[in-house]
């Protein structure tokens, strides 16, 4: 019995454990380190190249396929094909596994250990060990059986393992955001690299109606030149522009057949199997593209959320590196069986137990609590350049594919207007020269620059459907916060080791809901 108390030690341990049993679960324990809050931004409020509405008129569109907008069959092919089987994107799904798992880990250390160890070994004890009444030698050889359950909790009494487990959700969720700006990079190179190529198909049907121009063109030189009423040069000039359009269109085919093996990777595919057939008819003006204000930014494009993320993780680091100053409190125990006989080791007189609070007191470690809190000060620093410089990058991608679109538009007028009159001088050449007022050289350079014209055209139609691609990038496409951010289908690859066996849809679909955002 304590004399000063009055109270025998089991009570007054009985009366520690109530204590910290109210003192848990009334919530008044301290969580060291900062609370997270997103940091302030310096947003434009309009853009140079663009007069921004107050609503939000993207709403309409549909998240997530953003390329249907331009009605295209076949983009709409290779974009499901690169959803399901793009490499890279396997890739960030797995990382986000990685990180969810990691999450659910720290979860854990809220949770008691409870383990059941059983030893059964030959010891020998000294006969010199401290007891309370001497052994005059004796000492004990033989075998010690164990069969015992021990407990161990830590009192998260610091908030170090629930900033821990903040920062492990963030984590997760960056890592989910990942996923999407990956996602987004390979559907907007998908698209890009198709209107590239579907510009070249526009460029080599222009250049072999030019050989089969030139070709009859040469007819006739030839014929000329038999009846006498031509020149050998105006032959050997036909020739030229016959083999040099001849030899543009093997320049064109090249670069095609380049385009298209990027996109046989975009989509998982092997180049040596994989074939987009040339496609007739021109290239469509790219769709109008209403876009919201320039705050919408910071709830549309992953790469923004991806790093504020990393900046809450960052922040929740710093409260588990300064929890790191003070004490930690666990509460053990053990209890079980323990016999030199293996006969009675159940028996009711080996039973043993102990129970009872833990307090490991940081007094010196060197410095490495101090210099893990500083590490983690400059972690969050680092974290907090990367998102305002996301944001800034957001901005300048978007001033850049508007400033594209807007003098693209400008430059695709005067092209017309040059295509049209190249033709018109084209035709005039032609009529002169078989008038006999014009020479033959005339009518070289009119059809030279006519197909010029008519190729830049086709450029710049290509080019504008890209700007247009790159301006939905910029916008972070169809993706917003307020909508549940569902990792994307894919295919399994079957050496995958992450795959259940007895998922028999053959597909992975998981859903972000477990790591609610707390912004």
């Amino acid at each position: 019995m304590n004399s000063r108390s009055g109270l025998y030690p089991e009570q007054l341990t009985h009366i520690t454990m109530r204590f910290l049993f109210l003192f848990l679960t009334t919530n008044v324990i301290a969580q060291v380190g900062p609370n997270y809050a997103r940091p302030e931004t310096e947003t434009p409020a309009k853009f140079k190249n663009v007069t921004w509405r107050v609503a939000t008129p993207s709403s309409h569109l549909p998240k997530g396929e953003w390329w249907k907008i331009y009605h295209d069959s076949k983009l709409n092919e290779l974009e499901s094909r690169a959803t399901s089987n793009n490499q890279e994107l396997k890739a960030a799904i797995a990382r986000f596994d990685q990180a969810r798992a990691t999450a659910r880990l720290s979860r854990a250390e809220f949770f008691p250990n409870i383990s059941l160890p059983l030893t059964a070994e030959r010891q020998g004890t000294s006969a010199q060990m401290p007891t309370p009444f001497p052994l005059n030698g004796i000492r004990y050889d033989g075998p010690a059986y164990n069969a015992l359950m021990d407990f161990g909790w830590e009192l998260d009494l610091w908030g170090k393992i629930r900033r821990g487990v903040e920062a492990d959700k963030a984590n997760a969720n960056a890592a989910a955001d990942a996923i999407h700006n990956v996602l987004l990079g390979i559907q907007a190179d998908v698209a890009s690299n198709y209107f590239k190529l579907r510009s070249l198909d526009i460029e080599m049907r222009l250049v072999r109606e030019a050989v089969a121009l030139r070709g009859e063109a040469l007819k006739i030189a030839k014929a000329r030149v038999l009846a006498g009423a031509g020149s050998e040069l105006e032959q050997a000039q036909s020739e030229t522009e016959v083999a040099s359009a001849e030899a543009e269109i093997s320049s064109l085919q090249s670069q095609r057949d380049q385009i298209e093996n990027v996109i046989s990777t975009l989509l998982g595919t092997s180049a040596a199997s994989f074939r987009i057939s040339p496609q007739s008819g021109s290239l469509a003006n790219p769709p109008s593209l209403p876009a919201g204000v320039p705050s919408d930014l910071l709830e549309r494009r992953p790469d923004i959320s991806q790093a504020e993320r990393q900046l809450a993780a960052a922040t929740a680091r710093i409260g588990v590196a300064k929890a790191q100053f003070f004490p930690s409190i666990k509460l053990i125990g053990r209890g079980g069986f323990q016999s030199g006989d293996i006969d009675l080791l159940l028996h009711p007189d080996s039973l043993m137990w102990s129970a009872g609070p833990s307090v490991s007191i940081p007094l010196f470690a060197g410095g490495k609590n101090r210099f893990n809190l500083q590490k983690s000060k400059a972690l969050h620093d680092e974290a907090l350049a990367m998102y305002r410089q996301a944001f800034l990058g957001a901005v300048a991608d978007v001033e850049t594919s508007l400033s594209s679109l807007r003098n693209l538009s400008t430059q695709s007028a005067a092209q017309q207007r040059a295509r049209e009159s190249s033709e018109r001088a084209s035709a005039l050449a032609k009529t002169r020269y078989e008038s006999g007022t014009s020479p033959y050289l005339d009518v070289i350079e009119a059809n030279r620059t006519a197909l010029i014209t008519q190729r830049a055209t086709a450029q710049i139609a290509g080019q504008k459907l890209v700007a247009s691609v790159s301006l939905i990038k910029a916008l972070g496409g169809g993706w917003t916060q307020s909508q549940a951010n569902v990792i994307p289908v894919v295919t399994p690859d079957p050496a995958a080791r992450s795959m259940p066996e007895n998922e028999g849809s053959g597909f992975i679909s998981k859903v972000k809901g477990l790591f609610s955002r707390k912004k």
